[in-house]
């Protein structure tokens, strides 16, 4: 699915092959069900060859490659039967290798330990020189306990105990409460708080033989096994091909499972322009469910007069999710999917390019601004009429005039160059950009619909021809949970600001009812580029020389009164 995801297919009769299997498994409910049960007993066999083949594998790998190798044959068997030429495709790949799955079968032990250096890996009975060093430790080991018991009644010990440790080896433990009791032929060995321990000629004997015995056990289990791992390595092109046909069965199962579930619909695939989707949904936003039902949009698309959609809305109102979900949808179909829609034609695209989303690259020393020009450069260089492009927000990280140049910029050169004319969703704050669709047949505005009650709005999530001129910030802003009298102060700000109306310097009013401090000549700030003053606009266009004294005075009486309001 991965390998899927990253590398969807261009090819139209690939992709239809993908969507047959898929479909033939979405309808074959009893099938599909007993096949994605067989398919979960197998380990995956990639990895697993991959591990034998570089010589890291240890038995437990080669127990689970063994089970899943005697999978196949009832795997093989569910899809025998099959129509599609890519199922049946993949029932020829797969390979049961019985001769593998007989040798470990014969070998290791169906539970054996993590490390291979440690022994009990390989079955008694497989090979008689191990078989005569497990007899001679598991036999000594018998004989350690009988001791243990013998020497507790000849001494009348009854806390008399034979253990071992790595440092003095095999022993004879009786407490200090005991030590009168301890034979002359014993040898003390070691020395604890409580107890003595020590050692007689029976102990120093089979210690030899069991601990000698239990060694070459080891090392000959770990010989084995090595050996068994290299000839199971020889055969490892066997193994991936099998492991290529069941990560595809797997797959294809996979989202023909996802199909049947979620309502998805098998879209028509062409070498067409057209993208053509009727009531798409965001697959994962969808499956989240924060909000209740997901509201489907359509959506159409061609390299004509539909290529550069426009969409324009407030904050939280959908805009990202929507463009985003028609880029999914469309990869979605060429990776041999079905789709989250009620119906979808999809003209098959070249290459998905995005530009969403903002994330600074500090390490490299690269702000937002500069993240999101960069990709948008990687986009205008290497998109084709084949592409599909999707712009979120591009110009935000930059002041407004110069984010609107590059935006419009950006649209115009998509929509124009001949080598590009790409298919484009473009989401954007700049009401500006819906002018395009005056100079520009391939451009089309959308927008998504809001419903205003009172000072509130509700967000329809619905995508609706035209374009709209009004952000919303100040409901998002309330909606976000911003204190109240933040977003109070916020619309009287907004109105001073919508009136246009002028300070003494000509500057607009900001806050209202303060005027600037004449006394100390500080003017209030302005959010906007200064506009110029009339009265000095007027006298740059008088000239003095043509001008009486009285008329020159009442010109100055006239723009006195003006600056007085």
């Amino acid at each position: 699915l991965r390998w899927w995801l990253n590398y969807p297919l261009v090819d139209t009769g690939k992709i239809r092959e993908r969507l047959i299997a898929v479909s033939e498994i979405k309808e074959r409910h009893h099938e599909r069900e007993a096949l994605r049960k067989l398919l979960t007993g197998v380990y995956d066999i990639e990895r697993l060859g991959s591990r034998v083949s570089i010589g890291i594998a240890n038995a437990r790998d080669l127990v689970s490659l063994k089970n899943s190798l005697k999978s196949m044959p009832a795997i093989k068997e569910e899809i025998s039967q099959s129509e599609s030429p890519l199922i049946s495709e993949i029932y020829s790949s797969l390979d049961e290798m019985p001769d593998i799955a007989d040798l470990i079968e014969g070998a290791i032990v169906d539970d054996p330990p993590m490390t291979i250096r440690e022994g009990n890996i390989i079955k008694g009975g497989f090979d008689s020189e191990l078989d005569e060093f497990i007899l001679a430790s598991t036999d000594g080991k018998r004989w350690i306990a009988s001791l243990e018991a013998k020497e507790r009644k000849r001494t009348g010990i009854n806390t008399l105990k034979v253990g071992f440790n790595n440092i003095f080896g095999y022993y004879i433990e009786v407490t200090r409460a005991n030590a009168a009791l301890v034979p002359d032929e014993y040898v003390r060995k070691q020395t604890l708080v409580n107890a003595e321990r020590y050692i007689n000629e029976d102990l120093k004997k089979y210690e030899s033989l069991v601990l000698n015995a239990e060694e070459r056990r080891k090392n000959r289990e770990y010989d084995l096994f090595v050996e068994i791992r290299e000839r199971v390595g020889r055969e490892i092109k066997r193994i991936q091909k099998t492991a290529s046909g069941i990560a595809d069965l797997d797959a294809l199962a996979s989202l023909a499972e996802v199909a049947e579930k979620n309502n998805y619909c098998c879209p028509k695939i062409t070498d067409e322009d057209r993208i053509e989707i009727k009531d798409g949904r965001h697959p994962v936003v969808e499956r989240m469910n924060l909000e209740g039902v997901f509201v489907p949009n359509d959506t159409g698309m061609d390299c004509e007069n539909n290529r550069f959609l426009i969409i324009t809305g407030p904050n939280m109102a959908g805009k990202s999710t929507y463009i985003r979900q028609v880029a999914i949808i469309v990869l979605m179909a060429q990776m041999g999917s079905f789709v989250p829609a009620g119906k979808a034609e999809i003209g098959v695209v070249d290459k998905i390019f995005t530009r969403v989303g903002a994330s600074d690259s500090l390490a490299r020393g690269q702000s937002t601004f500069m993240v999101e020009m960069t990709e948008v450069a990687t986009i205008l260089e290497n998109a084709t009429r084949k592409s599909l492009i999707l712009l979120d927000e591009v110009g935000r990280g930059t002041s407004t005039f110069d984010g609107l140049s590059i935006a419009w910029a950006v649209a115009e050169h998509i929509h124009d160059s001949e080598d590009l004319g790409a298919r484009t969703l473009f989401a954007t704050h700049y009401h500006e950009l819906t002018d395009l669709v005056r100079t520009r047949e391939g451009v089309k505005n959308y927008s998504i619909a809001v419903k205003e009650w009172g000072d509130d709005i509700i967000f329809l999530r619905k995508i609706i021809e035209g374009g709209t001129n009004r952000s919303y910030g100040i409901q998002v802003a309330r909606l976000a949970g911003v204190p109240e009298n933040v977003v109070s102060r916020a619309k009287e700000v907004l109105k001073n600001l919508e009136k246009g109306e002028l300070d003494e310097m000509g500057i607009p009013r900001i806050a209202g009812g303060k005027v600037s401090d004449k006394k100390t000549g500080m003017a209030q700030l302005s959010l906007f580029a200064e506009e110029e003053n009339p009265v000095l606009r007027e006298l740059k266009t008088v000239d003095p020389s043509n001008m009486t004294p009285m008329e020159a005075l009442k010109k100055i009486d006239e723009w006195k009164k003006k600056i007085k309001g």
